[in-house]
């Protein structure tokens, strides 16, 4: 048997669908007019949700405030209706921000302060990096001109140990360059993009990337990956092609996740991505004539730190592409959103797949999609999914026409928010939900360190299934939730402190390489239910 069959009979073993038959979740529409698509979303430290989309689609449905109103400081624009939203997830409320340069198919990150760092966009916007601090008193963007060397049009973003973000690709850019920059000043070529850039549709835009566990650079573009040495601008590994070679990112849109650090005490920690969905070959260019062709139905997993990875392919319960994947605290992958027929782009999708589907990486291949109780909302190109604290799922966006269309069009813009909330928040697993009392939030910690960390379970409990979880909250935007990460930390013993009342010492992770500076979720998780985040913050 040659090698180069290896990858292939793996994927024959094991793809099949093997769907499990409960349905689980509830929908509810928290917000009917949100004022903006969310074309991108992006949660602070202070439980307050930046959202914003292009800046020159037309009139909103919701106004800036008349000391802003001045249309001449924003070219392209003669109303003052606001492209920006901050949603405020206690109070269920939303403030119009000003943005005055294009952020249309932008990044971002949040640095190691909490401030959120958006880079890019289109035209004037594209050398754009604009800050949003999170406050409480009423703070806006604030924008400086010609920061980025190129033109960051659907590049994508990883924050890095040092704290400095690398953004990577972008229309007609197969470069990358840093942000601040501190320690990388220049731009750097990355021929792989040219690579994988099909002449007239690209597909290799808004590149998955994301930080190994070796401080490499895991890109992944059209339907393959290299793992780069960004430090020296040098390839280390490159990956086989996904079996069936059909493209996976934009326009061809799939999306990818980082599976869950475990065991970060290991010499060799196990390192999965997984990506689900897309596009066959050909389906953009026949999508600009109105054919919208099924999209894919698969998802590719793989070992990236294996001495010979290769990809495992499993069957999804339906096609999809424009889906949103994010991780939850339970340690599953939420899918959601997204189209049964076409690509991202004006009008290109139809078919919208209403009904999630929760993927289990710790079940056996054939029994880890397990399908949810379907959206009312369609949710097709320019729509967008975080988690929240308290474990839900805000669902927004979905604009697939150049300009705001709200009648009289197939597929309707939506400004509304959604929420989806796992079956762990079902009321029956209430008494089973812990209750995070230390580390209070906003507590500042350290690599390697120690944390007491104290929480109270009211109902029964099993303390052989407790966890404790870090979770980065996400920049996302069409399909990829950029530097989406979840670690499982070290635990100690679970000690009784009475009156249902515990604590268990656990164990930071020891740098950076494996949670870049910032803000984390930190979750308890009491038999697969989790609590209500706190905030920390590891420097």
């Amino acid at each position: 048997m040659t090698s180069s069959l290896i990858p292939f009979l793996l994927c024959l073993l094991s793809t099949g669908l093997n769907v499990a038959d409960a349905a689980g979740g509830s929908w509810k529409q928290v917000l009917a007019k949100g004022g903006v698509s969310a074309m991108h979303m992006q949660l602070l430290k202070n439980d307050r949700v930046i959202i914003f989309d292009r800046q020159d689609f037309g009139q909103s449905q919701i106004m800036l405030p008349t000391s802003k109103c001045d249309p001449a400081k924003v070219p392209k624009t003669t109303d003052c209706s606001a492209h920006s939203v901050e949603y405020n997830v206690a109070a269920n409320t939303v403030r119009p921000l000003m943005i005055q340069t294009d952020v249309w198919c932008s990044s971002g990150s949040v640095d190691r302060n909490g401030v959120l760092i958006q880079t890019g966009g289109n035209g004037a916007g594209s050398k754009v990096v604009r800050t949003m601090e999170p406050c409480t008193n009423g703070c806006d963007w604030a924008e400086k001109s010609n920061a980025l060397l190129a033109q960051r049009w659907y590049a994508s973003v990883q924050i890095l140990p040092s704290g400095e973000e690398i953004i990577i690709g972008g229309r007609g850019q197969f470069n990358f360059e840093f942000y601040p920059k501190t320690t990388f000043k220049d731009l750097y070529s990355l021929p792989f993009l040219s690579q994988t850039n099909d002449k007239g549709i690209e597909n290799n835009l808004y590149p998955f990337t994301f930080l190994n566990t070796d401080d490499n650079m895991f890109v992944f573009a059209n339907n393959r990956a290299i793992l780069l040495d960004y430090k020296n601008n040098r390839v280390v590994k490159t990956y086989p092609t996904i079996p069936g070679g059909d493209p996976r990112s934009y326009p061809s849109t799939g999306s990818a996740a980082f599976l869950p650090l475990r065991n970060l005490e290991a010499a060799n920690i196990v390192t999965e991505v997984l990506v689900c969905g897309g596009a066959p070959k050909g389906s953009y260019v026949q999508a600009l004539s109105g054919k919208f062709v099924a999209a894919l139905n698969t998802c590719a997993r793989m070992k990236i730190n294996d001495a010979a990875p290769a990809w495992v392919v499993e069957t999804m319960p339906s096609a999809r592409v424009m889906g949103d994947m994010t991780l939850l605290p339970d340690g599953t992958v939420l899918i959601v959103n997204g189209a049964g027929r076409g690509t991202a782009g004006w009008e290109s999708a139809d078919t919208p797949v209403l009904t999630p589907v929760l993927y289990h990486p710790g079940n056996k291949v054939g029994s880890r999609f397990e399908s949810q109780n379907p959206a009312s909302t369609a949710r097709l190109y320019h729509s967008t999914a975080i988690l929240l604290a308290d474990g839900r799922v805000l669902v927004g966006g979905s604009n697939p026409h150049a300009h705001y269309n709200f009648t009289n069009v197939k597929f309707p813009t939506e400004v509304s928010l959604d929420t989806f909330s796992p079956s762990y928040l079902d009321a029956g697993s209430s008494g089973l939900r812990p209750k995070i009392y230390l580390p209070v939030s906003q507590t500042r910690v350290g690599y390697g360190n120690r944390v007491d960390v104290r929480f109270r379970i009211q109902g029964t409990v099993n303390l052989n299934q407790i966890d404790v979880v870090m979770m980065a909250p996400t920049f996302t935007t069409h399909s990829f939730s950029m530097n989406q990460r979840m670690l499982v930390l070290t635990k100690g013993t679970i000690r009784s402190l009475g009156k249902k009342t515990y604590q268990v010492p656990v164990t930071t992770p020891k740098s950076g390489v494996l949670a870049p500076p910032g803000f984390y979720f930190l979750f308890v998780v009491h038999q697969g239910v989790p609590s209500v985040a706190n905030w920390i913050q590891i420097q």
